[in-house]
């Protein structure tokens, strides 16, 4: 038997440097992280933490667009902006200490306001795969939302102002083919048992086996010996109930050998059968939320320009509708349990060959969506189709608002908002003071005691009130949040934006892997209590 290849240098150095992440997302995750471009507007401490957290796990590039010049402030919260660089191009001295924690990674920086870039060449974000603002005004942020959403390129947007900490994230329609659940059922079919497995748990016989065989066959093989015995003895498809349930643990309790004294044997591939009952011994059957996504307009009417993902779910329900008799294609794993090893992998081939076999048929209806649909043949790998049909159980389709709505004069959540400022307890509050902070800052073009801090709260106040009628909300009385507000007075604090910036980091990272769910909507931070909230507007 020859050995493998060695692997390569640079293959292995690699794997070295990113194997706590791989453990995560994977080779195919770490590639797409890689092949990705993320573009940063504003080199604030925020933007310079988000950055730092996707240098490191080694994001492909990056580009920088902020115009303004470096100033003592920023020294003294940013901590990638040096004392000797004030007066200098923020975005460029940011850059060049980014990319020091990682000589994998490419960045550019552009010295110019965000606003002249979207006037003078509104196409450059096009070839971005997320876009993210920090410490943007009301204004650009609607033209910034308004172009993205358009383009179908996520934007997340975050702020740090004193003890809070805002992201917002910006998405019409993502994707998700590894959502890695909590808890996931093992995918048997006990309940239908493809010809395969139904062919190695009939070759095998209990009876005729000693005690070492008969202690280390797989609890897979048990549960499907038992459950034929129970079809037989009980005229019934499965176990339904608890009393069903218990009958069946019974039966199987009753199958463990016992030695010449009539004293039962300890046999622990039988107390993992009977532990996994109520796990194994489920009706195959598709979860709503995927049928919800086979069943979608995207995916029962393709068109030359749905995306990959939408392609490989009408294959998917092409294969459910037809060989696969109403189920999914077969996950092709089973869990870890006491088994001898070469019994184990035995079990183990035989879901893997169904797998492959399921896969290959998805696989070919593929290449016929994509000749249909005037799709290049290799838009799609066979890999690609591999991860879906494994993760077909667990897709997920996240559908987002735009920014932009939420400035509209009328806006639609305006009963959200005031239901939630009915609990004195919510956190609802912080939302109408950022806001407020925005209207502030958009009529006298400072923040809220930046220079004076007295006569701003009146001005803070009024701001706030005016939002608050144009929700149709009532008046304010939470006067003690906007003198907080003002005592604030515009700061960015490194430690709030350190830890919105990790979390802005991880939502970048979903959007690029298609993995994990991202934050869906408004996500709040209270740094003095250390508290936070989603909502979803």
């Amino acid at each position: 038997m020859s050995s493998p290849a060695p692997k390569s240098p640079e293959l292995s150095e690699k794997t070295k440097k990113y194997d706590r992440q791989l453990r995560l997302w994977g080779d195919h995750g770490q590639a797409a992280l890689e092949a990705s471009q993320v573009c940063l507007i504003n080199a604030t401490a925020m933007g310079t933490e988000i950055l730092k957290s996707l240098v490191l796990p080694g994001i492909g590039g990056f580009t920088i667009v902020d115009g303004k010049k470096v100033s003592e402030e920023d020294v003294g919260s940013n901590f990638f902006l040096e004392a000797d660089s004030v007066g200098k191009s923020r975005a460029a001295v940011a850059l060049h200490l980014l990319l020091e924690l990682n000589s994998d990674v490419h960045g550019d920086s552009i010295d110019e306001d965000i606003d002249q870039v979207l006037l003078n060449n509104p196409e450059f974000f096009n070839n971005f795969h997320v876009v993210i603002g920090t410490a943007l005004s009301e204004k650009t942020l609607i033209m910034l939302s308004e172009k993205l959403w358009d383009c179908g390129i996520p934007l997340i947007t975050c702020r740090s102002y004193g003890f809070l900490g805002y992201m917002r994230v910006q998405v019409a329609e993502h994707t998700v083919v590894e959502s890695h659940p909590d808890n996931q059922n093992p995918d048997l079919r006990l309940d239908q048992p493809f010809l395969g497995l139904r062919e190695h748990v009939d070759s095998i016989q209990l009876n005729s086996l000693e005690l070492k065989e008969h202690a280390h066959i797989p609890y897979v093989v048990l549960l499907l010996k038992f459950l034929d015995k129970w079809k037989v003895e009980k005229n019934s498809s499965l176990p339904k109930n608890r009393n069903d349930k218990e009958q069946f643990r019974e039966m199987i309790r009753q199958g463990r050998m016992v030695d010449e004294h009539g004293n039962v044997e300890n046999e622990e591939n039988f107390e993992e059968a009977i532990k996994s009952v109520n796990s194994s011994i489920q009706p195959t059957c598709i979860p709503s939320s995927v049928r919800e996504i086979l069943d979608n307009e995207s995916c029962v009417n393709l068109t030359s320009k749905s995306k990959p993902f939408w392609i490989m779910a009408k294959a998917i329900r092409d294969f459910v509708e037809n060989e696969g008799n109403g189920n999914l294609p077969l996950r092709g794993s089973v869990p870890d349990m006491t088994a001898k090893t070469d019994y184990y992998i035995a079990l183990q081939q035989v879901y893997y060959e169904q797998a492959a076999r399921d896969t290959d048929v998805v696989y070919r209806r593929v290449q016929q969506l994509l000749h249909q649909l005037n799709q290049p043949a290799d838009t799609i790998s066979e890999a690609d189709v591999k991860q879906f049909c494994k993760h077909a159980s667990c897709l997920h389709v996240m559908r987002g608002s735009k920014i932009a709505d939420e400035y509209l004069p009328k806006s639609a959540n305006a009963a959200l908002i005031a239901q939630e400022l009915e609990n004195p307890d919510s956190m609802m509050v912080y939302y109408v003071m950022l806001r407020g902070i925005d209207r502030f800052y958009s009529e006298y073009n400072v923040y809220p005691g930046e220079f004076e801090v007295e006569p701003d709260i009146t001005k803070l106040k009024s701001c706030v009130s005016k939002l608050l009628h144009e929700w149709g909300c009532g008046t304010w009385s939470k006067d003690d949040y906007v003198h907080e507000i003002c005592r604030y007075g515009g700061a960015e604090l490194h430690s709030v934006s350190s830890f919105i910036g990790g979390c802005a980091a991880q939502e970048v990272i979903k959007f690029i892997t298609h993995q994990y769910k991202p934050l869906h909507n408004t996500f709040i931070y209270d740094a003095m209590t250390s508290n936070t909230v989603t909502y979803s507007f």
